[in-house]
């Protein structure tokens, strides 16, 4: 059973800092694009940061360009998300995400953790 799990997020107060991971099992990931997304209440998903199987190419957001940063450990098949001079707009359930292709687009994606609430105070 393929299974990505989020770490557990946090309340973090404006301008701190948090990693998220995310752990996949079931199969290797070594080979797929890893996406961390992330939905707030009454909004549609959204994309924050990818990168490919080598992680040699990563994307972000505009909101996030800067501040976070997305890498994996394929020996763990592991994924990160280091989340700095966070914002209160930052507020959201962030989600990882497995996909044969780096695209900014959630149905592109076939497999998701069940996502893990970050809260920013300000």
């Amino acid at each position: 059973q393929v299974q990505l799990v989020e770490s557990e997020g946090g309340f973090v107060q404006a301008g701190g800092s948090l990693r998220l991971s995310c752990a996949a099992s079931g199969r290797t990931f070594s080979n797929d694009a890893m996406g961390w997304f992330r939905q707030a209440p009454g909004k549609e998903r959204e994309f924050v940061a990818g990168c490919t199987w080598s992680a040699l190419n990563t994307y972000y957001a505009d909101s996030v360009k800067g501040r976070f940063t997305i890498s994996r450990d394929n020996t763990k098949n592991t994924v990160y998300l280091q989340m700095n001079s966070l914002k209160p707009e930052d507020t959201a359930r962030y989600y990882c995400a497995a996909g044969r292709l780096l695209v900014r687009t959630p149905s592109r994606y076939d497999f998701w953790g069940q996502g893990t609430q970050v809260t920013i105070s300000s």
